[in-house]
């Protein structure tokens, strides 16, 4: 009998990882006991995904916000900060604003509106026409912003951000201005030492700032580059990807983890004689039509991955191929068409009408995505995701 079963997604239950674990030997026993409880089978080209978040944890990858001062002063100055471009989190950048503040006399902190990088939002744009207000040239004050909009709360989290961001920063005994604007040279009307906190448009960023004539240009790719004080790291990504640990302490994005997805893919060759592929992943590449929140902010979807995984998707449309070149066709001649297509297809179908609107993006963020939907952020606890006939076709 054929397959009736495409793509299978399956969240896998491990202990909770600690600092020290061997993930490969927890990867690989949490997998293969699952495979009897079920049961299922491991299959060629199945996906082995992990979190980063317990990749991050096994390596101990942590820093506090005096790290995060200490660093900040040594790279910035200590005096005043111009911090621009946010995301508006409490587990993203809250703590890591905190430990900025702290290695700073005064923090002029400038928000983007109506929303940060991500999507979320301050305002609205129908409250930015009602008021006359051109995000792309206009430069709001506190007190601009709040004559005209008063307080505004994160539709999901019920936060006004201006208010707690500001807080934060006094709280750490730095003194605090904030402004809203939209274009990065805005910042050094008020001061030429900037820590830019933007993520997927950091490097336009820090180009602009250096050719307007800032005397310090940081990104948060930048802090935490090496250890202080013996802390975490990550050399490639800085703070970017953190997430909030304690009120006082983060888990940075894991460091490198490419030999974590190899020993894990040989692992399980020795084990069952298939050939899996491995990643790690983060968030997830998708956009949220409610809150219009982009979920990725990461800096990358997927920071390790074994090479079966490099490249993009080379599919056919199904539905395009049964309304036109086979449109006169019905039931088991159209099913044999549709199939002599897709084993003759040969070399890049980029351009290919035949492929269009098959989704051409990475296969890690396209899969990081399936993972990441599947692992949710809460108490599932399952932080390894098994994906089943990802690489199959109709004709499988």
């Amino acid at each position: 009998m054929e397959r009736k079963v495409g793509t299978i997604s399956r969240g896998i239950r491990c202990p909770i990882i600690r600092e020290g674990d061997n993930l490969v030997d927890i990867a690989v026993t949490s997998i293969m006991e699952a495979a009897e409880s079920e049961p299922f089978s491991l299959r060629d080209k199945d996906v082995i995904a992990l979190t980063e978040s317990i990749v991050a944890r096994s390596q101990g990858n942590y820093v506090t916000v005096e790290d995060i001062a200490d660093d900040v002063r040594a790279k910035l100055g200590g005096g005043t900060i111009g911090v621009i471009f946010p995301i508006l989190s409490r587990n993203r950048f809250a703590i890591c604003l905190k430990g900025i503040a702290m290695g700073a006399k005064k923090v002029v902190l400038m928000l983007s509106y109506p929303s940060d990088e991500v999507g979320n939002a301050l305002l609205t744009y129908d409250q930015l026409d009602e008021a006359g207000i051109n995000p792309y040239s206009d430069v709001l004050t506190l007190e601009k912003y709040r004559e005209l909009f008063g307080e505004n709360k994160h539709e999901f989290t019920n936060v006004d951000y201006v208010e707690y961001y500001s807080d934060i920063i006094k709280e750490a005994g730095a003194e605090v201005e904030i402004i809203f604007a939209n274009q990065a040279k805005t910042i050094l009307d008020y001061t030429d030492c900037v820590l830019t906190c933007d993520i997927h448009t950091r490097k336009r960023t820090k180009r602009l700032l250096k050719e307007a004539g800032a005397k310090i240009v940081c990104g948060m790719d930048d802090i935490l580059t090496a250890p202080i004080n013996g802390s975490g790291y990550n050399a490639k990504y800085g703070l970017l990807g953190s997430n909030k640990s304690t009120e006082d302490k983060v888990k940075l994005f894991p460091r490198e983890c490419q030999d974590l997805v190899e020993a894990i893919q040989l692992e399980v060759k020795k084990l069952t004689g298939k050939q899996v592929e491995v990643m790690v992943y983060g968030d997830g590449a998708f956009k949220d039509p409610q809150g219009k929140i982009w979920e990725l902010a990461d800096p990358v979807v997927s920071p390790a991955f074994t090479n079966g995984l490099i490249g993009t998707p080379n599919e056919l449309k199904l539905k395009y191929l049964a309304d036109n070149d086979f449109s006169d066709l019905r039931g088991e001649e159209l099913k044999e068409a549709i199939s002599k297509s897709i084993k003759e297809k040969q070399g890049s179908l980029v351009g290919h009408m035949a492929s269009q609107g098959t989704t051409p993006r990475q296969l890690t963020d396209l899969l990081g995505s399936l993972c990441d939907l599947t692992s949710g952020s809460g108490d599932k606890g399952t932080p390894i995701i098994l994906v089943q006939g990802y690489f199959d076709n109709f004709t499988d």
